[in-house]
């Protein structure tokens, strides 16, 4: 089996590289930057700009699956996502389309439907409900895969990630129900790519947290079973988190800070993102 990832040398990226090589007959790791330091056994590098589908349509062939991790991972203004986030997506679909390839893992995002309240129980069906452009690059992308899936033929799962940290990162109420742990991502990621048939899939990248927000009981055929549970760490976390304001957006909303900041301006720089050895 020939597997390519897109957005090797991000943060997710850089946690699935090893044991996407050890699933795989080879691996080809894709990204914009120069080098991503030393490759696994059966890893290959090849530097690929997602906006352009002559580099990605390079790296894709011969796959049998491509777990599409690649793109801009914040809010911004629609011209700085155009290219790497819609673009990208439709270059990676079509060349996975025309190369023959079997699959498309994508690492889609709670952002996909981040307006919805926190204290609504969501599903896999409902709706799109973007809160930013970032967001709706996601549900554009949802959207293209399931045209693919439906006048193609070409399988998708996408992985509506709410937010994958290190264990150091579940530092604040939201992420007690949103966390995703590493180990958990890595079992996502395996299902996606084991399970037998998926058509056109969605399921929420999310822990076995006792407050997920999110149902997942309609993906259940993925065989996902996460372990992980950020419970462990509410004491601590809700000890230390100042009272929250029930008329922000950034509080009662899926999508957190997302929810409240105006279109086109970052959200990342505040979220106290926590990495690990990992990632540089």
């Amino acid at each position: 089996m020939k597997l390519v990832l897109t957005g090797a040398a991000g943060r997710l990226g850089t946690q699935l590289r090893e044991p996407l090589a050890q699933m795989a007959d080879s691996l080809v790791s894709t990204d914009i930057v120069d080098d991503i330091g030393v490759l696994n056994d059966g890893e290959t590098y090849i530097k690929a700009d997602l906006a352009s589908f002559d580099e990605v349509y390079k790296a894709v062939e011969g796959a049998d699956m491509v777990i599409h991790f690649g793109a801009f991972v914040d809010e911004g203004p629609f011209e700085k996502l155009l290219g790497p986030n819609f673009v990208g997506s439709y270059n990676v679909w079509e060349s996975a389309f025309k190369h023959g390839a079997r699959r498309v893992i994508y690492a889609s995002s709670i952002h996909a439907v981040g307006m919805y309240p926190k204290n609504e129980f969501i599903g896999t069906d409902v709706p799109h409900r973007p809160d930013t452009f970032y967001g709706l690059a996601k549900c554009f992308t949802e959207d293209l895969g399931k045209m693919y899936w439906e006048k193609r033929g070409l399988e998708s799962v996408h992985l509506r990630i709410l937010s994958c940290l290190a264990y150091e990162g579940v530092n604040n109420a939201r992420a007690l129900g949103s966390w995703l742990s590493y180990g958990d991502l890595i079992q996502l990621v395996k299902r996606a790519i084991e399970t037998p048939v998926t058509g056109f899939s969605i399921i929420y990248g999310v822990s076995n947290n006792d407050r997920a927000p999110v149902d997942n009981s309609k993906a259940s055929f993925l065989g996902y079973r996460p372990k992980d549970n950020a419970e462990q760490y509410a004491e601590e976390v809700l000890a230390n988190e100042p009272q929250m304001n029930p008329q922000d957006a950034g509080h009662m909303c899926h999508g957190g800070p997302f929810a409240s900041i105006p279109l086109g301006e970052g959200a990342v720089a505040s979220m106290n993102i926590v990495t690990d050895d990992k990632q540089d």
